[in-house]
């Protein structure tokens, strides 16, 4: 019974990931363990097609779904031309930089900001 707990809590565990492969292909499978998966694949024990790409590299995950909705999204992913995948990885690193971009743009305005705070409570001290 336990067991059966354990498996039904774990169905909504499935991601779909997206490795780039040494020689800069691109290979997609579905886990219920990522960090296992990847180990496998960089160990030479996973999917066939990693074994002589090695090492694998991590580009993109889904977020967790139920196995069949992970089967079902491969299947889809793998639909798509290599050349397609490429762009759309390369849309999405574009974002993440800019992103970041704009974020240390806060960050730096936050600390000048602190900085000067920081400054004018020193002065407070020094002269008070």
């Amino acid at each position: 019974m336990e067991e059966k707990k354990s498996k039904k809590m774990n169905i909504h565990k499935w991601v779909v990931y997206l490795v780039r492969c040494s020689d800069k292909s691109l290979y997609c499978g579905i886990t219920n363990d990522l960090k296992k998966r990847l180990e496998a694949h960089n160990s030479g024990k996973g999917a066939k097609y990693t074994r002589s790409r090695r090492p694998v590299k991590l580009v993109v995950t889904s977020s967790e779904m139920t196995k069949s909705d992970a089967l079902k999204l491969e299947y889809r992913v793998k639909q798509v031309p290599a050349d397609r995948k490429y762009y759309v990885l390369i849309e999405k690193e574009n974002e993440i930089v800019m992103d970041l971009k704009e974020t240390l743009n806060v960050v730096s305005r936050d600390i000048k900001v602190l900085a000067n705070k920081v400054d004018e409570l020193v002065k407070s001290i020094n002269d008070g």
